[in-house]
């Protein structure tokens, strides 16, 4: 029986790095039905609404969507789109890998790691903000829960048990936010508890930080707060390339959304330029949670194939061939 997932094509380039992943995806021949839905800008024209109640029912209905990258009008509707769908779900995990490909701008090789992110607490709640009367001055209000922290690192120690990996790093800012960063601490250290087999250590993040940068072959898995692991995660994609390899999880306990961590590039959107490997890597992620482990590793191998090759690559991996090219160049060594 196929397994029907809700696809959200989303705006600027993701129609047309979305219909590259969808190309693969039937060529993978993997069981999968496509449900398609509207969200951003191109829901706002179809339907007056940037997160039309219809999508919001294909997602629970589904359970498992990949979207496009989306964008939010500045001053209109919501903060940001992509947060509200993580509240609306309730997608607690955010989970961004970085792993190193072969021929791209990196400057380094044999990066694996993975970011895992608290998703719906922490500094990016829009509860508690206030601009006074005059404009001088702003606040904004920090919130972590042990409920939060705890589901999250708990899927840390998880992911790693379950992958095989060997470390967990918490990272932290407990030295001066002794209240929610050291909440977040103290949870986090309950938790490792339960896990002899997994490695842990602390690091405070403008370390961490540093550290990423002079030696990221120490690090496995990293989990964090909202804000923190929004910072770290864009500076492990630098590790390994760039936003365009930096495929994104948010996970929930009903359901999971998977994308592109970039963003709409409408500069070059229509002109069929686009670079599809960062949501192509999220389609790989989606199959691995849907149970689907040899697609999802055909997938994987067949962009380092191609980019081992160097034949069909878009010009942010240093060739000149377009969206459609590249993804032929992949189907054709899946």
């Amino acid at each position: 029986m196929n397994k029907t997932i809700t696809i959200i094509r989303g705006d600027g380039i993701g129609p047309e790095i979305t219909d590259a992943s969808l190309r693969v995806l039937k060529a993978l021949d993997c069981g999968l039905d496509f449900e398609f839905a509207s969200a951003g800008l191109a829901a706002l024209d179809a339907h007056g609404t940037l997160l039309p109640q219809s999508t919001l029912e294909s997602i629970a209905r589904t359970r498992v969507a990949l979207k496009g990258p989306l964008t939010t009008p500045v001053g209109d509707g919501f903060a940001s789109l992509n947060v509200e769908l993580r509240r609306r779900f309730d997608l607690f995990a955010n989970v961004r890998p970085a792993l190193s490909f072969p021929n791209t701008r990196s400057r380094y090789a044999g990066i694996d790691l993975v970011t895992v992110r608290e998703n719906t607490e922490g500094a990016y709640r829009s509860e508690g903000q206030t601009l006074s009367a005059d404009g001088e001055m702003a606040q904004s209000l920090i919130q972590v829960t042990r409920r939060g922290s705890e589901r999250i690192a708990r899927y840390a120690f998880d992911l790693a048990v379950r992958t095989g990996r060997k470390r967990v790093t918490v990272v932290h800012k407990a030295n001066i936010m002794k209240t929610t960063s050291g909440l977040f601490l103290k949870t986090a250290r309950a938790v490792a508890a339960d896990y002899p087999g997994i490695a842990v250590n602390e690091m405070i993040v403008d370390n961490a930080c540093m550290q990423l940068v002079m030696n990221p072959h120490q690090f496995d898995v990293i989990v964090t707060t909202n804000l923190f692991g929004d910072i770290m995660s864009d500076l492990c994609a630098g590790l390994v390339g760039g936003l365009g390899m930096a495929p994104g999880a948010n996970i929930g306990t009903d359901a999971a959304i998977f994308e592109a961590v970039h963003g709409s590039a409408p500069d070059i959107a229509g002109k069929g330029i686009a670079n599809p490997t960062a949501l192509l890597l999220a389609a790989a992620m989606m199959l691995d949670h849907l149970g689907l482990p040899a697609p999802a590793e055909r997938l994987r191998r067949a962009i380092t194939a191609t980019l081992e090759a160097k034949d069909r690559l878009t010009g942010d991996l240093g060739g000149s061939a377009g969206t459609e090219a590249f993804t032929d160049a992949l189907i054709s060594r899946l």
